[in-house]
């Protein structure tokens, strides 16, 4: 049997460069606070966990107040600025197009697995014109969880109607890493993306500093598979 039979892919900082328009947003909520804006560069060191834990960090940062009713709405009033900003900027990976297409038409499932809220997720996906591509888009309102537990990567799994043996994670941080393990999959992370933990330090079948890159990996684990 032909190994993957299904890649699940992490969205921000895996499949897309999304840090532009995550920071524009973020910026204005910050500006309309009376806080100094960041850096691209310093947000991008800031994204992983969702909405809630970029606003948490960016207020660390800043040494602000982080009471429970003004994270409130600060989460809500992101979520307004960002949803409409959300593929102005944003692009997809050199070699992520390619590589999908490639998987695509040779009847690999593929699916997305991200901790950013579903709607926006798939209004990303569409705004890059990769949707048609994915039989599954889990976000990090899905379900109750988010990863770095399993229960996403699972989730996806069973609306590709693929065991987890069968399926591969492609991820960027230890919450992709860490929940493939759990997920009973394994998993391949990248260079470039948005971790805070860099991938030369989490457990993974392998690193790629480009999507070109990927392919060939996938081909030499397959090949490995077939033989043990």
């Amino acid at each position: 049997m032909a190994w993957p039979r299904a890649i699940l892919f992490d969205l921000d900082g895996t499949l897309v460069h999304s840090a532009p328009d995550i920071t524009d947003a973020l910026n204005i909520l910050l500006e309309q606070e009376g806080i100094e804006p960041f850096a691209v560069e310093d947000v991008t060191k800031m994204i992983g966990g969702g909405v809630s834990l970029l606003l948490e960090r960016a207020l660390i940062a800043r040494e602000e107040e982080r009471g429970v009713d003004r994270m409130t709405d600060l989460f809500e009033r992101y979520v307004e600025l960002y949803v409409p900003r959300a593929a102005r900027l944003t692009r997809l990976f050199p070699g992520v197009r390619e590589v999908l297409e490639h998987h695509h038409g040779n009847d690999v499932a593929l699916g997305v697995c991200t901790n950013k809220p579903e709607a926006v997720s798939r209004s990303i996906l569409e705004a890059l014109e990769v949707a048609h591509l994915f039989g599954a888009v889990v976000g990090g309102d899905t379900l109750p969880v988010k990863k770095p537990d399993p229960a996403p990567l699972l989730a996806a799994l069973k609306d590709l109607a693929c065991e987890p043996a069968h399926a591969l994670m492609i991820g960027d941080s230890a919450a992709d890493a860490d929940a493939a393990k759990a997920a009973g999959m394994p998993v391949i992370l990248v260079t470039f993306g948005y971790t805070r933990t860099p991938v030369h330090e989490l457990e993974s079948l392998g690193i790629v500093d480009h999507f070109d890159e990927l392919h060939g990996m996938i081909v030499k684990l397959g090949e490995s598979r077939l033989q043990s």
